[in-house]
């Protein structure tokens, strides 16, 4: 299970939303490559970057911070937000991110996710946000009428490498994951499920290692994070420890 710490980009600095609102963002540091290099710090062996002006614009808009953060840590990055093309995708892969997450195009353009798997095998991961069980899209600003399995199984087979799935009503709101329905994901289909959204302390760290939740390959965390409810040095021994066990 890896735990990824989270840097969502806003004009040019790391911020935490609520329920996926532009208008409700708080400012954690304006420095993100000075956020990254803290959570490899800490012990993190991934980051998950998100560019939420380039989630609304369909392009990249932050690829300063995004590059400023590439040149500062060695630590595998997984970036989304705005990336709708294969050009778009061959060039983040090119500037040495190590995954794109796929998450607007993968409801609106399928076969480009598919396309984009066999070009770059092991770097395709797709975004899955939903509210009140349906997909959203653009940034969260459009609800679709499509349900969270039926497009999470339309890429069975086409070799995405992980479906990260945000319960956006929960999302910065530290209201903890939603992981039956995570849970439910990650039995429905053979691709690892990554939780995101509401990741609220350690408590929410422990369930996500009880056996019944163990199929579900990670979690994102991000205000908890920024405002000390989660100590990352305590949640990273956690899971160690749990590994470990599991190992021996």
């Amino acid at each position: 299970m890896i735990l990824y710490p989270a840097i969502d980009l806003k004009d040019g600095r790391c911020v935490r939303l609520k329920r996926g609102e532009m208008a409700e963002a708080t400012v954690f540091n304006d420095d993100p490559a000075a956020q990254a290099r803290i959570f490899a710090t800490q012990g993190f062996s991934h980051l998950h970057i998100v560019d939420l002006n380039g989630a609304f614009a369909g392009k990249s808009v932050n690829a300063s911070a995004v590059e400023a953060i590439l040149a500062s840590v060695a630590t595998p990055v997984q970036l989304g937000g705005g990336i709708r093309s294969l050009a778009m995708i061959e060039a983040w892969l090119g500037r040495g991110i190590a995954r794109v997450i796929l998450g607007t195009v993968a409801v609106r353009e399928p076969t480009l996710v598919h396309e984009a798997c066999r070009r770059f095998p092991g770097r395709i991961a797709v975004g899955i946000d939903a509210k009140g069980g349906k997909v959203a899209v653009e940034g969260w600003a459009t609800v679709s009428e499509l349900e969270v399995t039926e497009l999470a199984q339309r890429f069975e087979g086409a070799g995405v490498t992980a479906l990260i799935y945000t319960d956006i009503d929960r999302d910065g709101v530290l209201a903890g994951l939603n992981l039956r329905a995570t849970a439910a994901l990650a039995r429905a289909i053979s691709i690892p499920v990554i939780a995101s959204g509401g990741l609220a302390g350690l408590a929410d760290i422990e369930a996500l290692l009880r056996p019944e939740y163990r199929i579900i390959a990670g979690a994102i965390a991000g205000r908890a994070l920024y405002d000390g409810r989660l100590d990352a040095r305590a949640a990273l021994a956690l899971i160690a420890q749990s590994m470990s066990q599991r190992t021996a």
